[in-house]
């Protein structure tokens, strides 16, 4: 059931990605281009989702099980320190040159675009690239194990 719920959810996400032009780059990059002709139609959908995300978290925050019985395992790291900046610039700057962020490019690629394909491969090798550099500093940390 709980693969099911997964697959549905994923499903709605899609679709809405599409409806709403997140896997249109041209879209997403006329919207991040406050200097040129904006297109503020984005944050509506933006908007949409954090109102969303706030009933959703506030809701789930007093849970110790999902509906379906699943451990809820919510984020509890508060701190915003200086890997957390670098990564946000790093994620803003790859979104504003590219017009794609991780769940469009990943609909896109579903649906064959072939600029998808590289957008894709080039996050699975940053992703890969922090893990290798993750790794390579918890055995260097005196101590770690």
């Amino acid at each position: 059931m709980i693969t099911l719920a997964s697959f549905l959810s994923g499903l709605v996400f899609g679709i809405g990605l599409l409806l709403s032009g997140m896997v249109d780059p041209v879209k997403v990059q006329g919207f991040l281009d406050l200097a040129g002709p904006w297109d503020p139609s984005l944050a509506f959908v933006m908007a949409g989702a954090i109102a969303v995300g706030l009933v959703a978290f506030t809701l789930a925050r007093g849970r110790t099980a999902s509906v379906l019985g699943a451990e809820m395992r919510l984020p509890t790291a508060r701190d915003v320190d200086r890997r957390l900046i670098g990564g946000s610039l790093v994620f803003g700057i790859g979104w504003g040159l590219a017009g794609v962020c991780p769940g469009p490019g990943l609909v896109a690629l579903g649906m064959g675009q072939g600029k998808a394909v590289v957008f894709v491969a080039a996050m699975l090798a940053g992703m890969a690239a922090f893990e290798g550099f993750e790794r390579r500093g918890r055995l260097a940390a005196p101590g770690a194990v």
